[in-house]
């Protein structure tokens, strides 16, 4: 097959194939007597196996390791689970991150409750406040700004018309 038949059943773009072949991950397929790259399902499975372990966040790197472990079929598995194993601790620092990050965007968002004009909103002053160097509000500890409201401050409620009170 060439080169586009693969990326369409793969749903990977052409240049992405080029570049797994260029990395050596990719096994280089035979060419035509006009050039054409003609793919095999051997590379239909090696561009696959590449794919599912993308899909599950793992580095180039760590993909080399685990095709040079697929073709060993000798190696015992401990190094394939510790190389898991630190990607599942990646994981959770991403997951602590984005917890951080969602914090943040909270109490950033607990600036601004009503519908004004932008040159009196409140995330838009805090945002330029912080560029010129004043303290941030979403950045201070636990996410909570200098009205005392938490990242659970409920906007959706307000705007709404529903006091934060109300909240189960």
């Amino acid at each position: 097959m060439l080169i586009g038949e693969l990326a369409r059943q793969t749903g990977c773009e052409v240049e992405t194939i080029r570049y797994y072949e260029r990395e050596g991950l990719l096994s280089a397929p035979q060419r035509s007597s006009s050039g054409y790259r003609r793919y095999t399902a051997e590379q239909l499975g090696e561009l696959n196996f590449i794919l599912h372990c993308r899909s599950l966040g793992m580095s180039l790197a760590d993909i080399r390791n685990l095709a040079a472990f697929k073709a060993d079929h000798d190696h015992d598995c401990e190094d394939i689970n510790l190389l898991i194993d630190q990607q599942i601790a990646k994981v959770h620092q991403q997951v602590e991150a984005l917890r951080l990050l969602e914090q943040q965007l909270l109490a950033l968002r607990d600036k601004c409750h009503d519908s004004r004009a932008a040159a009196d909103c409140g995330i838009l002053q805090t945002l330029v406040e912080a560029a010129e160097g004043a303290p941030c509000v979403c950045h201070t500890p636990f996410g909570q700004d200098n009205h005392g409201h938490s990242q659970n401050y409920d906007h959706a409620a307000k705007k709404n018309g529903r006091s934060n009170k109300d909240r189960p």
